[in-house]
């Protein structure tokens, strides 16, 4: 199969043709139609995830088709339509059994613990658990951006954020993450605050639904800012980056007993922010992580999907070929691309 790959950290990764990978006896083999490139996969190309071993093929957003199946593998057969949370569980230990597949302690993470989807096929273990059957309705491209950011924002303010109709949200980030975010918490009748440091971004974030937006670069108290347009803060801010600076902001611009659910990665040197705690300890307010969705959580966003009521295929920027995803991958740390970039061409 022809495939990114890189055997160093940082090192610029290169087209190869590798073996085919054959399913375990519980996954299945799928032929990529479509993956995502996320600041996920940034992260892990320079280092940042210690899951990671080398040599390695990055990528975990993803939609195919079923190209072999296991012998143990029940649900699913040659030739189904799928897509698969970034976060699999193993279907065995507590936390899937409470449901909660996406802190499972067995994980299964394409393009991190085990070779990813910047491929024409990738091998996904825990397939019966794991698999999201994709309606013919749905393209593969759109079904890939789902499987991190999208997917991660709409548990980040469904289920983690408890957002209410109504309710202020402030998302600081308008990348793949916040704009997810913002068309999500919009569905569910927020009234949300996008901040960026880029009009462009910030342009695009009031089309598809922010009623206010802040500009970070030019604004000199950002959660002063928010507490302004909000009359007294967030009921909920998202920290759909992963900075000290905007997860810093996301905490100090709610209002009182708000909650802050962090979306963005915060690893390398940026691991451990500052928090204000004395606001959270007076305010009483509610820090939460959000990481991934579980895939049986996939029904009722497919289901708002389906209504028109969530159109994450606005949301996808450019299409691009496996050869155009090694700049697009080893830049991303500066790039100031619009939307989602979806690998499509291999």
């Amino acid at each position: 199969m022809k495939a990114m790959y890189y055997d160093a950290f940082g090192k610029t990764p290169e087209i190869r043709v590798l073996p085919d990978p054959v399913p375990g006896d519980n996954g299945v083999v799928v032929k990529i139609e479509a993956t995502g490139l996320c600041r996920s996969d940034w992260h892990g190309w320079m280092g940042h995830d210690p899951d990671i071993a080398l040599p390695h093929v990055p990528g975990h957003e993803l939609a195919g088709t079923i190209a072999a199946t296991g012998k143990g593998v029940l649900r699913y057969t040659v030739g189904d339509r799928v897509t698969v949370p970034f976060v699999s569980g193993c279907g065995r230990c507590g936390e899937c059994h409470s449901g909660n597949s996406q802190v499972c302690i067995n994980q299964f993470q394409p393009g991190f613990t085990h070779w990813g989807s910047f491929a024409e096929f990738v091998a996904i273990d825990f397939a019966d658990q794991n698999l999201v059957p994709l309606p013919e309705s749905l393209d593969f491209e759109t079904a890939a951006s789902l499987g991190c950011r999208f997917a991660t924002s709409f548990r980040a303010i469904v289920d983690q954020g408890r957002v209410r109709g109504g309710e202020w949200v402030a998302v600081h980030g308008c990348g793949g993450v916040g704009l997810s975010a913002i068309m999500i918490a919009t569905a569910m009748g927020a009234n949300v605050v996008a901040i960026d440091i880029a009009e462009t971004k910030l342009s695009f974030a009031r089309e598809i639904g922010a009623v206010a937006t802040i500009d970070g670069s030019i604004t000199g108290d950002v959660a002063e800012a928010v507490r302004e347009i909000t009359a007294g803060g967030a009921h909920l801010s998202i920290d759909a980056l992963g900075s000290p600076v905007t997860c810093f902001n996301s905490i100090r611009n709610l209002r009182r007993r708000g909650r802050h659910v962090q979306v963005g990665l915060m690893l390398g040197e940026h691991a451990s922010p500052q928090i204000p705690m004395s606001q959270v300890i007076g305010n009483e307010l509610e820090i939460y992580g959000s990481h991934g969705m579980q895939a049986w959580r996939y029904a009722d966003m497919l289901a708002m999907m389906e209504t028109g009521k969530l159109d994450p295929k606005k949301l996808i920027g450019r299409h691009i070929s496996l050869e155009e995803a090694i700049p697009a991958l080893t830049t991303m740390d500066t790039a100031q691309d619009l939307g989602i970039s979806v690998i499509t061409r291999f």
